[in-house]
């Protein structure tokens, strides 16, 4: 929800302070290469003091610096806000990763990350109309003031409720225990010693990190820029631009909802875990592909909106699959593996709002989501050699 509210404000931002299309792409590439850049230190620290301590420090810090977006008064300080905004954020999915890995057996963990990234599709799928409601009423600074405020309630509310193992959460009964443990075995809170020589040799991790470089540059081109997109080429005014731009992102959280679950269906009933990741995310990535074309190319602009839905529900099947795979291949060290594919995925991901204002310049809107099709197939093609059946750790 906090990172959505500038791509749904930049309109009324950019006008009140005077900042161009261009420079607005250089102040989400600042988010995103810190968000990119700290991912490894993220997932290191939930590695290091556990899930339940990690995350409510990082959500604290990336909660106090939306609020202070608020109080920005040109292009530099919303850029120095926002690189230090990203750099909280990065450690997001990892520690969130890490926080499953103690909890849920290999066959749940498809849709137990699908269910944690439709999270992240809905709230942003929620906001603008959220955003667009509230700074019609009240000016384009109180979303930020509001939505910071709600995160660091979040994060007091997980530091009371989350228990970082099984044995330690009053709620869970001997049987769940017995149940967890027979399945991952005996785990610790804290991880001593990250191996990192281990996980960064690993070619299944690389093939994994560049694939993710793929899905991050289509992703961040549907949620920093499509409200724009709606608003500057398909010529929709404020309040439908709040009501269109979400329903891509509705989409995508049906998607992250049915990848991880379809794909662990498939586990379950085939006993093939290599086949069932491969299957649902390469389908996901070729259809994003296909639908792209026909949103990118047809003259009706509703039209546009339902093609991209569907682009954006194929995107999203592959994400609950791919980080699945981060913790079949990565098991107590999930955070840190996951930390490294997120982090080369948001270098795409952090290029693509510069890249993409270029192109935009210089051809039109069409290119970028041309070149965004490609990415979906290369994606695709780097999938097919993702072998989630093989763990980089010896049990």
């Amino acid at each position: 929800m906090e990172r959505q509210i500038l791509a749904v404000a930049r309109p009324v931002i950019r006008d009140e302070l005077r900042i161009s299309l261009v420079m607005m792409g250089w102040i989400t590439f600042g988010f995103r290469l810190f968000y990119g850049l700290f991912q490894i230190p993220g997932g290191w620290l939930g590695d290091k003091i556990g899930a339940r301590r990690g995350l409510t420090v990082i959500v604290s810090w990336w909660s106090a610096f939306t609020a202070l977006t608020g109080l920005a008064w040109n292009a530099v300080s919303m850029l120095v806000i926002q690189c230090f905004f990203g750099l909280g954020e990065a450690g997001a999915f990892p520690i969130a990763t890490r926080s499953l890995s103690r909890w849920m057996l290999p066959t749940e963990r498809g849709f137990a990350q699908g269910i944690t990234h439709a999270g992240s599709r809905l709230g942003a799928a929620m906001m603008p109309p959220l955003v667009v409601a509230i700074v019609l009423r009240l000016g384009w600074r109180a979303p930020f003031w509001c939505f910071g405020a709600v995160g660091v309630a979040w994060a007091a509310v997980w530091f009371w409720y989350y228990r970082d193992t099984p044995g330690e959460h009053a709620s869970v009964n001997a049987a769940e225990r017995d149940l967890i443990s027979k399945s991952l075995g005996a785990r610790s809170r804290v991880s001593h010693s990250v191996p990192w020589r281990k996980i960064l040799s690993s070619g299944a991790v690389w093939n994994l990190a560049i694939m993710y470089v793929c899905y991050s540059y289509c992703l961040a081109t549907y949620l920093d820029w499509f409200p724009t997109y709606l608003s500057n080429h398909r010529h929709f005014n404020l309040k439908q631009m709040g009501f269109y731009a979400s329903l891509p992102l509705l989409a995508g959280t049906a998607g992250d909802l049915a990848g991880g679950w379809i794909s662990d269906i498939w586990a379950r009933k085939s006993g093939n875990l290599k086949l069932a990741r491969r299957g649902v995310a390469i389908f996901g990535f070729l259809l994003t592909a296909a639908a792209i074309m026909p949103a990118t190319f047809t003259e009706s602009a509703t039209a546009s909106v339902w093609y991209t839905c569907l682009a954006v529900f194929g995107l999203e099947l592959t994400v609950g699959v791919s980080w699945a795979v981060t913790l079949d291949i990565g098991g107590d060290f999930a955070g840190s593996v996951s930390a490294v594919m997120n982090s080369c995925g948001n270098m795409g991901g952090a290029i693509c709002p510069a890249v993409l204002a270029y192109l935009v310049k210089a051809y039109g809107w069409n290119v970028p989501f041309v070149c965004a099709a490609v990415f979906c197939v290369l994606g695709a093609a780097l999938f097919a050699r993702v072998d989630a059946s093989r763990p980089i750790f010896a049990e």
